[in-house]
């Protein structure tokens, strides 16, 4: 099979496509045939190790002293299952399935799994659009609910043009909240038609200086304002880090004490409950994947470069089973 292979860490250009066996599932797993698979920042941070400090040593540990233990990236997926091992339950030959991956394996044509997070595809849904439904709804669904985000309230997504931003601007309207979308001016029209009630050029103009007070503030790129931030938040009201650094997660032990703020740090478990939840609001119609743009496996290098301007509008995916390319949104 194709895969794109990292046998060091660095810039894109680390990456090559190769062949390389098939793989065989063990007992207990599945083997999919992967359609495609999404570009996650995540994914351009572990290949060049851009890491928190926190948990650089232990990553580094895991991934890989001085070359990833493992040669694959990709943290989630759409594809077919094409064989099921002795001891694998709930999947037939022929499901169309969507899930994460955990660390990486979904930049290949085909991935062994366990298959735990692993739900239908709905059949709505492209395979390009559900390959990108996992990570950033399940992180956003887990950021709004640290939030305590309720139906009545406003609420600010900061970083809203992301792979979980826009999943956050749609699930906080779901839950009933008034959407403020903070992002560069070039993507605020995509974040409207998402559902956001105001939209925010943060190049332009500061969010916390518009005089309006807030029930919750989920920064999901880890740069808002902090002191600023927590001014704007009503008493009792929830400032959730998505992306925190170090300093926020100092300063987040006494914001809570002294400001009457909460402050809080969200780290994402994922959930089949959780991703069946997702599937159900895109079968709704009340939630949507937003793709940029696709590349072929062969433009793997292309995707991450362009992933790291910075510049895309909800995801990137490689369509690994050649359903389409090019732009997208």
């Amino acid at each position: 099979m194709k895969a794109a292979i990292w046998t060091k860490y660095g810039p894109p250009e680390v990456l090559r496509v190769r062949d390389i066996p098939e793989p065989v599932p063990k007992r207990g797993q599945i083997l999919v045939r992967i359609a495609a698979a999404n570009v996650f920042p995540g994914d351009c941070e572990l290949r060049r190790f851009q890491i928190h400090p926190l948990w650089w040593l232990p990553l580094r540990l895991l991934s890989g002293i001085t070359r990833p233990r493992w040669k694959i990236l990709g943290q989630e997926f759409s594809g077919e299952v094409v064989a099921v091992a002795d001891g694998a339950s709930g999947f037939r030959v022929g499901d169309r399935i969507l899930s994460p991956t955990g660390f990486g394996g979904a930049y290949a044509e085909y991935l062994c799994l366990r298959g735990e997070h692993a739900v239908p595809k709905p059949a709505a849904m492209s395979d390009i659009e559900a390959s990108a439904l996992s990570v950033g709804g399940l992180n956003a669904l887990h950021f709004l609910r640290t939030a305590r985000v309720a139906a009545g309230q406003k609420v600010v997504i900061y970083g809203a043009g992301g792979s979980i931003g826009t999943m956050a601007v749609q699930l906080a309207g779901v839950m009933g909240a008034e959407v403020t979308a903070v992002d560069a001016g070039y993507k605020l029209d995509a974040l409207r038609a998402l559902g956001a009630a105001t939209v925010v050029d943060y190049q332009e103009e500061d969010f916390t200086g518009r005089g309006d007070v807030y029930d919750a503030i989920v920064d999901v790129v880890g740069q808002s304002p902090f002191q600023r931030c927590l001014r704007v938040l009503r008493e009792g009201g929830c400032y959730v880090h998505g992306n925190a650094s170090t300093r926020t997660m100092l300063r987040r032990l006494w914001a809570s004490r002294q400001s009457g703020r909460n402050v809080r740090i969200a780290l994402t478990g994922y959930r089949s409950d959780d991703l069946r939840y997702l599937t159900g609001l895109v079968e709704s119609g009340r939630l949507r994947v937003v793709v940029d743009r696709c590349f072929p496996l062969a433009d793997v290098v292309d995707a991450h470069r362009y992933v790291e301007t910075g510049r895309k509008i909800g995801n990137v995916v490689l369509d690994i089973a050649g359903a389409g390319s090019g732009d997208v949104a």
